[in-house]
């Protein structure tokens, strides 16, 4: 990858992380929260590998991202609770340590991935 490549992504990323807190802030957090769910820098992500590496890295890449979705689920349940009881460092810190014990889990149950 070529420092062009490279500082495309960067500005790709950094301009939906900054629509995401725009929109969060200025417009309505819920709106912020559908676009930081939304698979946007998923797709990117998919698009960038596949131009990169072709199709079949990129079929893995779906796959494997298909799977470890459920660890994502799991750190956002746990960041909004402990959030409300620890304040949002180390609620960050808890729900990514949860997050970690869940792709251990998935990454047992689910060979190959």
């Amino acid at each position: 990858m070529d420092y062009l490549q490279a500082l495309v992504k960067f500005i790709v990323g950094g301009s939906i992380i900054v629509g995401v807190t725009y929109l969060a802030q200025q417009v309505n957090p819920k709106y912020g929260g559908i676009l930081a769910a939304a698979p946007i820098i998923t797709t990117i992500a998919f698009l960038f590998t596949y131009s990169e590496a072709g199709i079949d890295t990129t079929r893995q890449l779906v796959l494997g991202t298909f799977f470890f979705a459920i660890p994502s689920v799991i750190f956002l349940v746990a960041l909004y609770f402990f959030t409300s009881r620890m304040g949002l460092l180390e609620g960050l810190a808890g729900a990514y340590g949860i997050w970690l014990a869940s792709v251990l889990v998935v990454s047992r149950l689910i060979p190959g991935i």
